[in-house]
């Protein structure tokens, strides 16, 4: 008898541990730039029921932490330090239960003004685009969260046609496939999407697999994979056009090229942020500078490809990036140039976006993660 009730007792146990709810809070990590008022990395409690932030914890003289991550295991925060020649990454430790961040240490990125970071889901290393230096950099990290110097440094040669934004080099993101099989940073000065496979056990664990090349001045800066990881969507700074390929195992085939500035558009431009909701049927774009907008299409699921479906302000200037929620029904958008991040209801069957009335003063938000509070 005593065994059954013990027998009962663990079964009741794991089925009360499946079936336990999906967080309904969660913590928003915003990386900023230091030039203003903002002086480091905020963290904002974020309620699923309503849609609304509120102000949790931050750490102050962090400079410049303009693009970060947040470690798998949700235990650790790391971000750049987009500070000129002298371009760093920052390794934190968090509690996203109360919010707390505290800085287990700084080390060179390796480049000048480093714009984005990822980490691998084994937390083994940390990948970092250096943005004016054309390089991209590899730092291992230490079993107790922090990191280590550079063990590895790829640098991209070449030009492209536009004088005055691709003298040169300008590695701009650095992105894991879904299995984590292959690295891929884009470089806007030479217009080329790289491949490179990744040997986690390896102090140099990248190796150059292929490239290809867009449109000449179109400006590769950010890309998502599809929610089957069937599809690659390509944003182009330059030319605020989304191309989409067919992944193919690292051997991408070019299937549409979407213009993302409306008819007759005249003034500057610069697309910033892609993402797909979490059901994997709408993608969305934002455009900075004149063409301050976010962009929302439907991704057809036989196929891949995208139908444009709304264009929204986004209340704000220059909408440098946006996240998605995990449950798929809000997106904050961060205007960079007016200290501000918008939240927007997310329409699930047509994917159009909805005012909320809820927004958030920071400065000059850069970067925004979701993450689980529990």
């Amino acid at each position: 008898m005593k065994r059954f009730l013990l027998a009962l007792a663990l079964l009741l146990s794991v089925q009360a541990f499946a079936q336990k709810p999906a967080p309904s809070t969660y913590d928003v990590v915003i990386g900023t730039y230091t030039k203003g008022s903002s002086k480091g990395i905020y963290v904002y409690r974020f309620y699923e029921e309503s849609g609304k932030l509120a102000y949790l914890n931050e750490i102050d003289d962090v400079s410049n932490p303009s693009y970060l991550t947040v470690s798998k295991d949700n235990k650790f925060i790391y971000a750049v330090n987009e500070d000129g020649k002298n371009g760093g990454v920052s390794a934190f430790s968090f509690e996203p239960a109360v919010g707390t961040i505290k800085q287990l240490n700084r080390v060179t990125s390796a480049g000048a003004d480093p714009c984005y970071i990822s980490v691998d889901a084994d937390r083994k290393n940390a990948f970092v685009a250096n943005y004016s230096s054309g390089n991209l950099s590899v730092l291992p990290i230490k079993a107790d969260g922090s990191l280590d110097a550079p063990s590895q440094v790829i640098q991209d040669q070449g030009k492209g046609p536009d004088a005055a934004r691709q003298e040169g080099p300008h590695v701009h993101i650095a992105y894991f496939s879904p299995d984590e099989k292959y690295l891929l940073y884009t470089d806007l000065g030479t217009d080329k999407l790289n491949f490179t496979r990744y040997h986690a056990g390896k102090p140099s664990p990248l190796t150059a697999e292929n490239a290809i090349s867009v449109k000449p001045g179109n400006g590769p800066r950010h890309l998502v994979f599809s929610k089957n990881h069937k599809y690659l969507y390509l944003l182009q700074e330059m030319g605020s056009t989304i191309t989409v390929y067919e992944y193919n195992g690292g051997k991408p085939k070019e299937i549409q090229n979407i213009n993302m500035l409306p008819a007759g558009f005249k003034g500057t431009n610069g697309a910033a942020a892609i993402k797909i909701t979490p059901d994997g049927n709408f993608l969305f774009a934002t455009d900075r500078l004149d063409a301050s907008a976010i962009n929302s299409y439907s991704i057809n699921p036989d196929d891949g490809k995208l139908t444009f479906m709304d264009r929204h302000t986004t209340y704000g200037k220059n909408p440098r990036d946006f996240a998605i929620d995990p449950t798929g029904k809000w997106l904050l958008v961060a205007n960079q140039d007016s200290d501000n991040i918008v939240v927007f209801r997310i329409n699930p069957g047509t994917g159009s976006l909805s005012t909320t009335g809820n927004s958030i003063q920071i400065g000059n938000p850069v970067c925004l993660k979701f993450t689980p509070a529990e």
